[in-house]
């Protein structure tokens, strides 16, 4: 690996490596716990501006039928009518409208989320971690980032009372991203 370049070099276009790239989301469940998840399908764009970086764009796709959080189960609920309707509904996506910097490494892109046929603005926080020449001769880019979401803005409403109070899953989903992209162009 090489030393991080000048952020205008990094200007081009970059295609998420899905192998190194994490989508997930953490979710309350039963009041007293997280209950972690990830996306295994997906495939995504960048375009990166090193001189401007609010002309940098994002667009990512999510097969939602493979959701993972570890309990096949809960997996098969998550992908029925109770849920994500991964019959009907396959693909989430997301497309960028804004970005901006915030100062040092730190960036916040925002856009529309699509989820069930429902779009509705997102903003990420995202950190740059760096730039590097992998061993394979690519370069690559790599983020980390978080946002929070109510699921029920895009008619997730589903949920169980609990006999001590409270529901099973929280409304509040924390979506995590850990981004390595390689240069395409």
């Amino acid at each position: 690996m090489t030393a991080t370049p000048e952020l205008a070099t990094l200007t081009g276009d970059y295609t998420i490596d899905p192998a190194h790239t994490t989508i997930g989301f953490v979710a309350r469940h039963a009041m007293v716990t997280n209950v972690k998840g990830k996306f295994l399908d997906f495939s995504g764009k960048l375009h990166l501006d090193g001189d401007d970086p609010t002309r940098s764009t994002a667009s990512l796709d999510v097969t939602m039928d493979s959701i993972d959080t570890g309990n096949a189960d809960r997996d098969g609920h998550l992908k029925s009518a109770d849920f994500f309707r991964t019959d009907e509904f396959p693909t989430m996506t997301f497309r960028s409208t804004s970005a901006e910097a915030l100062g040092g490494d730190d960036y916040r892109i925002t856009g529309d989320l699509t989820i069930l046929g429902t779009t509705r603005p997102v903003t990420i926080d995202l950190e740059f971690n760096g730039a590097a020449k992998d061993p394979f001769g690519n370069e690559r880019v790599g983020f980390e980032g978080k946002a929070q979401i109510k699921r029920s803005d895009w008619g997730l409403t589903w949920n169980a009372a609990l006999e001590t109070g409270g529901v099973l899953v929280s409304d509040k989903i924390k979506l995590v991203f850990d981004v390595s992209a390689i240069r395409s162009a």
